[in-house]
């Protein structure tokens, strides 16, 4: 990867890159920049992944297999693995990611730092639970095996962490049997939050999968969506699957000109989108890369917002407070802009281990922006106020803009995680949330 930036695209950042092609036993970070910083894939769409005025290291190179139990389902493997390359290897011997994000792209190291979330999280909860243990590289040379059992205050503080604690440079994970590969899917048509929280009830108990995509910019209400629920096929698939790895079939070769998305090209989408379904129940068997990862389909599908970037809004608020959803909602419908990729979902109960991880029970909810400058900060300054209001919380790994004293009370046990950052290692992000130094925006 040449370009070192962030998935929205709409940063700048400079970097002194160290780009190592050792093995975990020879690691050395004793010639760090004055502050270093994890980067693998770059899939992070804030500032998270960047460290402007400091070093990143390229783990992608570290992308060995160490081990894999075929009968248990235990895989080891260096962070800088992808989940799609995990799944290339893990679906033909009858195993499965226990949790995935919206994307496969994204490095194992990158799914720990960030404690990711998926569509089965009232299942499964995020990622970071089914990590067994993992191997912390720290800017002193000390190599620690942190787990649940052993050294589990540095655990807590790296799953989560940012890649803030050291190096991540191998973990091994828990996966869970896989019946098939493809899925049975049904999508829902629904009207209004109370509908999609009552589907949201039902699903739970028999579908392993649950997400609904919303028409954020429509100004009638109650707003109508699309609930999705699936889970797997009970039987093997009657097709082969030649490869696993999810493939992207489409590009995004060029940035769209700005004007591309606007508020009536995307309603209009939205319209269609919703319509394109007659019934209000439709029973489908897909393959799992096409309902887990739809836009991997599309290789730099960013590029649709245009060469300024995107930004991405996703919070997640308690329940009972749907009018904060609806607050948001209205201000994104006045604003006209956003887009097509309004996605809501209902977080679970089980806890994170991580110390700052994101989801917590309540309605998490999703969507890009193309970046317009002060017209997109203004907007996401009231949806910020609104979400901090009903006492939710943003996420880190989709952040672009919220201050400190947002992230501190969305996130009040920061200052045990700051016991644990190693003293060479910090992120753009990291500056702007704990010291309010803003790097990137006007």
């Amino acid at each position: 990867m040449e370009a070192y930036q962030s998935w929205g695209r709409y940063t700048r950042a400079s970097h002194e890159v160290v780009r190592p092609f050792w093995r975990p036993r020879s690691l050395d970070l004793s010639g760090l920049p004055a502050t270093a910083l994890p980067y693998g894939a770059g899939r992070s769409y804030g500032d998270v992944c960047l460290n402007h005025g400091g070093g990143l290291i390229d783990c992608r190179g570290l992308d060995r297999f160490l081990g894999f139990d075929r009968h248990q389902g235990v895989l080891a493997c260096e962070a800088g693995a992808t989940l799609a390359e995990i799944l290339g290897l893990a679906v033909p011997g009858g195993w499965f990611l226990p949790v995935t994000p919206g994307t496969s792209l994204i490095t194992l190291g990158g799914a720990i730092a960030n404690d990711v979330h998926g569509k089965n999280h009232h299942r499964a909860g995020a990622f970071g639970r089914h990590v067994r243990r993992l191997e912390l590289l720290r800017s002193d040379g000390a190599r620690l095996i942190c787990s649940p059992s052993r050294n589990p205050e540095l655990f807590a503080a790296t799953v989560g962490g940012m890649g803030l604690t050291g190096l991540i440079t191998w973990a091994e994970i828990q996966l869970k049997p896989l019946s098939s590969p493809e899925l049975t899917v049904e999508t829902i048509k629904f009207h209004g939050l109370e509908e999609f929280e009552e589907l949201s009830r039902q699903s739970d108990q028999h579908w392993e999968y649950t997400v609904a995509w919303l028409d954020a910019l429509s100004r009638q209400n109650p707003r109508r969506g699309l609930f999705m629920r699936a889970k797997h096929m009970p039987g093997p698939s009657e097709r082969p699957q030649a490869d696993a790895r999810p493939r992207a079939l489409l590009s995004a070769p060029f940035d769209w000109p700005g004007w591309a998305l606007n508020a009536w090209t995307l309603r209009a989408f939205n319209l269609l989108y919703y319509h394109r379904q007659r019934p209000r129940l439709k029973k489908t068997v897909q393959p799992f890369a096409g309902f887990l990862y739809p836009l991997d389909a599309i290789d730099q599908w960013s590029r649709i917002y245009g060469r300024k970037g995107m930004m991405q809004f996703q919070c997640v608020v308690p329940f009972g407070q749907s009018e904060a959803l609806r607050a948001m909602l209205d201000l994104i419908a006045r604003s006209g802009t956003g887009s097509f990729l309004a996605v809501i979902k209902a977080f679970g109960d089980t806890p994170s281990p991580g110390l700052i991880s994101f989801p917590r029970p309540g309605i998490t909810f999703a969507l890009d922006f193309a970046f317009k400058g002060p017209k997109t900060l203004a907007l996401f300054k009231e949806l910020i106020a609104v979400t901090r209001a009903a006492e939710g919380a943003l996420y880190p790994a989709k952040d672009a803009c919220m201050g400190a004293d947002d992230f501190q009370a969305f996130y009040p046990n920061w200052p045990e995680l700051a016991k644990h950052v190693d003293p060479r290692f910090s992120s753009s992000f990291w500056r702007r949330v704990t010291q309010g130094q803003r790097e990137f925006l006007p």
